[in-house]
């Protein structure tokens, strides 16, 4: 990370402590019973918080914006990202250096994790906002309008780099039919920010058998190195 960026960020973190403006987790800091998950099955699209510098923090820079499809259920349960039990995202951004340890946001993500992932000049968001048990449960127009949404925050939030955890919904949402893991061709999506680079990397979920925490943090790697490139 370049020093102005990791300064930006490191004066945010005073604010951060003092207040952070993500909700606690609804269910108070424990873990959903399989009974609760189905309250959360709604059609609300804030249904879960983004991980993102608050106005707080002056227009704080953020070098890496990772993107997950939508929220699973035991997510919006818990308001924490990639917060279901064997979800490989948090062990594989540990194991790949992103973050100094294995954040645990099966209860929630506590502000000290927050303040962590901000640090680093990480921020986490969602292409659709809607909770399903799956992320195929998405419509096409949902995913679409996801990512023509997601093009305009990317300008206003101007990371050095994206990364979108799902090739199959990035097909689907960005008109890439052929599109393959790694960094994209930006020229093919309208409108992309010029200087922002964009990575696909594999859905973290245990569902998907082609993936270990290894061969993601690998990939997270690969994305990081691009993100924290001399300018």
């Amino acid at each position: 990370m370049d020093g102005t960026r990791g300064t930006v960020a490191g004066k945010c973190l005073t604010a951060i402590a003092m207040k952070s403006l993500r909700r606690p987790s609804p269910l108070g800091g424990r873990k959903p019973h399989q009974s609760d998950l189905a309250y959360f099955a709604t059609d609300d699209p804030l249904a879960l918080d983004d991980v993102l510098p608050g106005p707080h923090c002056g227009g704080a820079e953020l070098t890496l914006l990772i993107v997950g499809i939508n929220p699973g259920l035991w997510t919006a349960a818990v308001n924490a990202p990639f917060a279901r039990p064997g979800n490989r995202f948090w062990p594989s951004l540990a194991r790949a250096g992103l973050t100094d340890y294995e954040i645990d946001a099966s209860c929630g993500l506590s502000a000290e994790d927050e303040e962590h992932i901000l640090s680093r000049g990480i921020g986490i968001t969602n292409l659709v906002g809607r909770p399903t048990a799956r992320a195929d449960e998405l419509s096409r127009d949902e995913l679409r309008e996801g990512a023509a949404h997601l093009v305009t925050r990317v300008g206003d939030l101007n990371p050095r780099a994206v990364a979108i955890a799902g090739i199959t919904a990035y097909r689907t949402a960005f008109r890439q039919p052929h599109a393959k893991l790694g960094r994209q061709d930006v020229d093919a999506i309208d409108n992309w920010p010029r200087g922002i680079s964009l990575w696909v990397v594999p859905q973290p979920s245990g569902l998907n058998a082609h993936e270990n925490i290894d061969s993601l943090a690998d990939k997270w790697r690969q994305v990081w190195a691009d993100a924290t490139r001399p300018e």
